[in-house]
């Protein structure tokens, strides 16, 4: 079994996710899987009020940045990673993805990095559109079709590339200051409960 990763929601924040194929088999080279994921990619955009600020999809793994307007980004990855899987088990030929026992097309974990600070969004979002470059993919971003590259940085119109232009949702600056707050109070309450076992 995959290691689990500890995907913390923090409301208000972007979150930066990894998602990889199961066995890193290549699936992301043929055209029509990248078509269905992106299909539903683009459909959590408006079903889970989850804006989309940048992504990748390589040949066996993918690169989001996404803020759900809950902070839940366990359910909005698992969300995405379901639907997407059932779509590419349906077209591909039978048992392609069969597991033993089931059908497993992800990986069972994945990672969900908060992005708090300016820099660290930067560095993701460079990170992500660099990512096909850095495989020899291609010798630019702009020539990866599978990324957001160009909707980022050149307006461009195909649907399946789209991603929000404003990031934030009303009352992010609210959800994260009580967030990091919450947050602050249980390392006070464990930091105290350490001291007293000391003592």
């Amino acid at each position: 079994m995959a290691k689990k990763w500890t995907n913390e929601n923090l409301p208000g924040a972007l979150h930066f996710v990894t998602g990889n194929v199961f066995g890193r088999n290549p699936i992301f080279r043929n055209e029509q899987n990248c078509i269905a994921f992106l299909e539903e990619l683009q459909s959590l955009r408006a079903k889970c009020e989850c804006k989309l600020i940048s992504f990748v999809l390589m040949p066996n793994h993918f690169h989001l940045t996404l803020n759900p307007r809950n902070g839940d980004i366990q359910t909005s990855t698992g969300v995405l990673k379901s639907l997407s899987a059932k779509r590419l088990v349906d077209l591909a030929p039978s048992k392609y993805f069969w597991n033993g026992e089931v059908n497993q097309v992800w990986q069972e974990s994945f990672k969900a990095l908060p992005l708090w600070s300016d820099w660290l969004i930067r560095q993701k979002l460079d990170y992500t559109h660099a990512n096909p470059v850095k495989a020899n993919l291609v010798k630019s971003a702009e020539d990866y079709r599978w990324t957001s590259f160009r909707a980022f940085y050149r307006e461009e119109r195909d649907s399946l590339l789209q991603v929000d232009k404003n990031w934030w949702w009303p009352d992010d600056v609210e959800k994260l200051n009580a967030a990091m707050a919450e947050r602050q109070d249980l390392l006070n309450r464990k930091f105290e409960e350490r001291r007293r076992n000391k003592s």
